[in-house]
Formats: C-alpha cells, structure tokens, sequence
C-alpha cells in the first residue's frame, strides 16, 4: 500500500512538473492582459491578432515538410544501403549515421556553418537552412527505418528475384510496402524536429526568416513594443499547438484500442 502510494505519487508529481506550466500559459492566454501573473479580463483578444504571425506559422510548417520529406527519402534510402552492406563497409556507414542522433546540435549547426563558407556560400540563406534541418533528421529517419527492416522476411527480397522482378520492382514492391510503418515513423519524427529546432535555424536562417521557435525568442529577448505585444500572441498560438497535439493523441490512442478489441474478438 505505501509503496503504491509513494510510485503514484512520484508519477504524479513528474506530470505536475510537466503541465502545470503548460496549463499556466493555457490559461493566460485568455487574459486581455500581457503579462503572466497579473489576470485582467477573460478575452479573445490575443487569438484575433493570430493573423499578424501566420507567416511565421507558414515558414515553419513548409521548413518542416519539405526538409522532413527530403530527409526521409535520404534516410530510407541511407537505412535500406546500411542494411544490406556487408562487411566493415555497412558498420561503418551505421556507426557515422548515428554519431548526428547523439552529437549536440551547436557543434552540427558550426560545422555546417564552416562547410558551406568554405564551399562559397553564404552560411545564412535558405538553401542552408533546409541542409540544415535534413542534417538534423536524416540520421533519426535511418534509426526509424533498420528495426522494420530487421523484422523483414530477407527472404522476400531474393522471392521477388526469383520471380521475375527486377531489383528496382522488388524495392517498390516488396520491401517498401513492409516498412511503410517506419518510414512514417520517420518522417513524423522529422517533422517534429524541424518544428522544434531552434540553434540550427538561429544560424543558418537569413536575418529576415522567421520560424516560431525564433520568432518566440526574439519576441522574449527584445524589449520593445511590438515584441512586448507578440508575447501574449504566441502564447495563443501555443495553447492552438498543445490542443492540436493532445486532440491527435487521443484519436491515436482510441484507435489503436478499437484495433486491439477488434483482434481479441477475432
């Protein structure tokens, strides 16, 4: 019983730590007022204005995609190479590809900042952002993609061959319809690295592209009125980002219960 009490316990004080904040900001982002702590009127006035920072949300959503779609190609095609590699080549190539998962994001931003001043290029344009943030998710997509390959059939791949497929029409397939679940896997994770990013795209964004994650810092940092006045903003557009999540969460998770329920009946 006391063990029970004292795990609960400590469970529940990790949420707390957890959401309370986020609850905090939820709330504050119904006051009329601009600061935290000190409540005014319950107003909407903060969500009315979302429509001075939708080219920010824009940036961020199209930098998210379109990195997250390049790096999931590369990193499945980077998994599917590592795979069947034989040798010292293919550890080789697993070990370097996992270095990026584990290496802090300061020493990858700098390097990439070094790479392409020495090849010519301006560091801060949006052909290096975009190298950037495909750097940054690449190497997950791979980490997301060998389990599914690991649990493949090996035998599926020389069955295609053997039947007349050519090696191009077994990848098509064979081997990608069986790891569709974690090139998904990959490309949502991704995503949510593009989107949560802020020292790659602090250094290799141009000056005047913003993200949410810099926009929200210069609008902290700064102390002038019309950043004064974004805080209370995008803390409405926060709470509109922690609904969408929780919302997709919940319908993932009734979901996979109906699967469940669906199987034990069968």
């Amino acid at each position: 019983m006391i063990k029970k009490f004292f795990t609960r316990g400590y469970i529940f004080l990790i949420l707390a730590f957890i959401y309370i904040p986020i609850f905090i900001l939820v709330i504050y982002s119904f006051n009329s007022g601009k600061s935290i702590g000190a409540w005014e009127n319950f107003s909407f006035i903060w969500y009315s204005k979302l429509a001075e920072v939708k080219d920010v949300v824009i940036n961020t959503i199209v930098l998210a995609v379109v990195s997250a779609i390049i790096a999931t190609l590369l990193g499945t095609l980077g998994a599917i190479g590592i795979f069947y590699s034989k040798g010292k080549l293919g550890k080789s190539v697993k070990g370097m590809s996992q270095i990026p998962v584990v290496n802090s994001e300061v020493v990858t931003a700098c390097a990439l900042v070094m790479l392409l001043v020495i090849m010519g290029f301006s560091h801060r344009t949006i052909f290096g952002l975009y190298v950037g943030h495909i750097t940054l998710s690449a190497p997950f997509v791979v980490l997301s993609v060998l389990p599914k390959l690991k649990q493949m059939d090996g035998s599926l791949y020389e069955a295609a061959l053997d039947l007349g497929a050519t090696p191009t029409q077994a990848l098509f397939k064979v081997i990608l319809p069986e790891i569709l679940p974690g090139i998904f896997s990959g490309f949502m994770l991704a995503v949510t690295l593009s989107l949560d990013d802020y020292i790659i795209t602090a250094t290799l964004s141009p000056l005047d592209f913003d993200t949410i994650s810099t926009a929200v810092y210069k609008a902290i940092a700064l102390t002038t009125e019309k950043s004064s006045e974004q805080v209370p903003i995008y803390r409405a557009l926060t709470t509109i980002i922690f609904l969408i999540t929780v919302a997709v969460v919940v319908v993932m998770n009734v979901r996979a219960d109906k699967r469940v329920k669906e199987k034990r009946k069968v």
